[in-house]
């Protein structure tokens, strides 16, 4: 995937900006809208607003200050969508070029959804604003684009799981099913059980132990698929995550790499600059002597 589709960077590495500069009023909006200051205030404002959401769960504190958390609430809803419409204002075609404004977007839309009489039920989706911290906190950034890119690896992994199911699932349904249909009547059973023995829950005690009861040699079926899957497959999920963001992290380097070195020649080279200066100085001065 190709980052700069992903994520706009910048001279400032975390912030996020769309370039160019718009000129005039609507480029001192964008300065606010791109400074570091202005992005840590939106970072705090939805951490505490996540807090505050919270504490509407609770009976007691709403009876001490509810109607006052639901002014901040309201307060701070208003700020987010004054900031995704200026954003809309100042990068106009360009808004979209950043894909978490798009996301954003999306979560504010939600936010400002109606939530009285039948629509009541999505109050509860007011928590979504708080997702917004992914898209204003770099490192969360990272690892979604991270996640992103290693799709297509965990979507084969996905398959290699679903067959190794599927096989297992019909033995399982074969062998079993007439004792235990509960557990493996049929392959969505089986499906059900084996997802639950994969995980580790209750699957010596709750399953595979009654099963051994009556079929003692089961565990040559069990342990090969707790190995294959709870073992072996899931670890390359997490392989295939870290090799992303292991990539993700070369990419950022190479990217600053050449500023960097870019940087050093310029110190390099007005360092010269104030060498030779010096010595044409000494000679003029020898020269006046």
């Amino acid at each position: 995937m190709d980052k700069s589709n992903v994520e706009p960077q910048s001279a400032d590495g975390d912030l996020r900006q769309i370039p160019p500069r718009q000129p005039g009023p609507l480029g001192k909006v964008q300065a606010v809208l791109e400074s570091s200051w202005f992005q840590t205030a939106i970072i705090v404002l939805i951490m505490v607003n996540a807090i505050t959401l919270g504490l509407e769960t609770s009976p007691r504190v709403m009876a001490l200050i509810g109607p006052q958390l639901l002014a901040f609430d309201k307060i701070v809803l208003g700020i987010f969508a004054a900031e995704v419409l200026t954003k809309l204002v100042v990068y106009r075609t360009r808004f979209h070029r950043d894909p978490w404004n798009l996301f954003d977007f999306i979560i504010v839309g939600v936010a400002l959804m109606p939530s009285t009489g039948p629509l009541s039920v999505l109050r509860a989706l007011r928590i979504l604003r708080v997702l917004r911290l992914v898209s204003a906190v770099p490192s969360m950034r990272r690892v979604v684009v991270a996640l992103l890119t290693s799709i297509p690896g965990i979507s084969s992994i996905v398959g290699l799981l679903m067959l190794v199911f599927y096989v297992f699932a019909v033995m399982a349904t074969k062998l079993f099913g007439a004792s235990f249909p509960e557990f493996f009547g049929s392959i969505g059973a089986s499906f059900y059980s084996l997802f639950q023995i994969m995980t580790l829950e209750s699957w010596s005690m709750g399953i595979v132990r009654p099963v051994m009861e009556i079929y003692p040699f089961a565990w040559l079926y069990f342990v090969p698929f707790i190995l294959v899957t709870s073992f072996t497959v899931l670890n390359l999920f997490i392989g295939i995550v870290v090799d992303a963001m292991q990539r993700q992290h070369a990419v950022e380097d190479a990217e600053n790499t050449p500023e960097a070195a870019s940087a050093d020649a310029q110190a390099e080279i007005l360092a010269e600059l104030a060498a030779l200066r010096r010595e044409i100085g000494q000679l003029r001065h020898a020269k006046g002597d």
